[in-house]
């Protein structure tokens, strides 16, 4: 939520690159779980910050996908995928792999602009490092810590997910952004989107 807000209240100035990397090592046995997902590790995992990057930047104009079988296992599972996601001023790039020792250590989200960075690495527990050209509130011109709730996955996704329910608010986002990502992460996965 700090990445969303510092970017929406300007801090970072124009967005020019976002890099994300969100990988895993896994078993035989998860694999063949994944078998019939024609998308592999892109579709299992980069959803995740491909819905934050599209958030950030909106449906990009143009999103190309790249994908191998990395793993020694005798399955034809697309373990080690790269995207890219070209907007007219800034690129994205999503790392996605199933084969990587330790990779939760590794995932991250850094989003740069022309005024600020938010680095976040690792992702859970979340640690973020934000870069500013000026200070901003309480932030400091230059490199410091931001220190996060580290709140116990999904918890705050399944409690505003009841305030909806509950009629106390409504989606943060309207259907055609959720649209927008589920066909970005079809692209990245080098699927078709009908």
């Amino acid at each position: 939520q700090f990445c969303f807000q510092a970017a929406r209240e300007g801090w970072l100035g124009k967005i020019f690159s976002i890099e994300t990397v969100i990988g895993k090592a896994i078993g035989a046995g998860e694999r063949n779980k994944l078998l019939p997902y024609r998308g592999g590790t892109m579709f299992e995992l980069g959803g995740h910050v491909i819905d934050a990057a599209v958030t950030l930047l909106g449906p990009p104009r143009q999103v190309t996908a790249h994908a191998c079988h990395s793993g020694n296992f005798p399955d034809d599972l697309l373990d080690n995928q790269l995207a890219t996601l070209e907007y007219p001023s800034a690129l994205v790039t999503v790392r996605s792999s199933l084969v990587e020792v330790v990779g939760q250590a590794r995932r991250h989200f850094v989003v740069c602009g022309d005024a600020g960075t938010v680095d976040i690495r690792p992702l859970e527990p979340p640690v973020l490092r934000l870069a500013l050209a000026e200070a901003r509130g309480e932030f400091k011109k230059g490199y410091q810590d931001v220190k996060v709730p580290a709140l116990p996955r999904y918890e705050a996704d399944f409690a505003d997910l009841a305030q909806v329910i509950r009629g106390e608010k409504k989606f943060e986002w309207p259907p055609a952004h959720d649209l927008a990502v589920q066909e970005t992460i079809l692209r990245a996965s080098g699927l078709p989107v009908a």
